[in-house]
């Protein structure tokens, strides 16, 4: 069942920004679901967008929107609409939910202990706020808030958040790593660009708590901030890779959802490698 959006005269901008996003999802990277009406030259699919991806010996996609133009870029018509377990980048939606139940009260004084398990990944062995948890994308910690909001609220708020397909199923400390969590390239845009513009049906606060956690990359002018996502990172077997966030370059913005397969461990650090290029391409930093 999907809310319905107010109609107030102060919420119309925010509902035709998404609307025009969802259309163009509809229309032109996801074809099953094609609407006639949708205006073509408001999506573009780039060959050199996806020849990135094969230049670095692996298959992946790349979606970008371009905020003031309502424009849609995106390397593929097919894995750009397939929907994956977002793995890490799911710290997004579970950051906001636990600041938004009360489980985390602050980004910066609430400490999580660290459990005394020595785990392979080094900066997972020490105690974290939710902001360091967030930068070093640590798992175990992310899997504590996960089991203190617990199923009933989870399930709730993936709802109200409209994320992916919403399934918990797999465990309430799995779902988004092994579980039933599936999220598409164009759902992870339209998310992120949600969560840019302040209007998810959370508050404020949390909405500009977590925006202020996401890691910030700087290339010249423009600055990038993003959360990665990394597949099987936990049990040392990295299969899949994501980045999603967004770009700005003075006051363009642009909205974006990488991922791609890590078949060898140089691609792990190419996800941001991958993606500074795609953002170049399109003009976008």
């Amino acid at each position: 069942m999907h809310r319905r959006w107010p109609s107030t005269t102060s919420d119309a901008p925010v509902i035709h920004r998404r609307h025009a996003l969802g259309l163009l999802a509809a229309a032109s990277i996801l074809p099953s679901r094609s609407l006639a009406n949708v205006s073509p030259q408001r999506s573009e699919f780039r060959d050199d967008l996806a020849k990135r991806f094969t230049a670095e010996g692996t298959v992946g996609t790349f979606v970008g929107y371009k905020v003031d133009d309502y424009l849609v870029v995106a390397s593929d018509k097919n894995r750009s609409g397939e929907a994956m377990l977002p793995a890490s980048t799911f710290k997004i939606p579970n950051s906001l939910i636990a600041l938004e139940t009360g489980v985390v009260a602050d980004t910066d004084k609430e400490v999580f202990k660290w459990d005394g398990v020595k785990r392979s990944i080094e900066p997972w062995n020490r105690d974290h706020t939710l902001r360091t948890a967030f930068a070093a994308s640590a798992v175990p910690v992310y899997q504590d808030i996960a089991r203190r909001v617990g199923a009933e609220r989870m399930q709730k708020y993936l709802d109200l958040l409209e994320y992916g397909n919403r399934d918990i199923g797999g465990g309430i400390d799995r779902f988004w790593l092994t579980g039933d969590l599936r999220i598409d390239p164009m759902q992870q845009v339209d998310f992120v660009d949600r969560l840019r513009r302040g209007v998810l049906p959370v508050s404020k606060r949390s909405q500009e708590l977590v925006r202020d956690i996401l890691v910030v990359t700087k290339v010249g002018d423009s600055v990038i901030r993003a959360k990665s996502g990394l597949l099987g990172a936990e049990v040392g077997k990295p299969s899949l890779g994501w980045m999603v966030g967004w770009a700005e370059k003075g006051s363009e913005q642009t909205v974006f959802a990488l991922n791609m397969d890590c078949l060898e461990p140089r691609h792990i650090a190419a996800r941001m490698t991958l993606t500074q290029r795609c953002l170049t391409d399109i003009g976008a930093i």
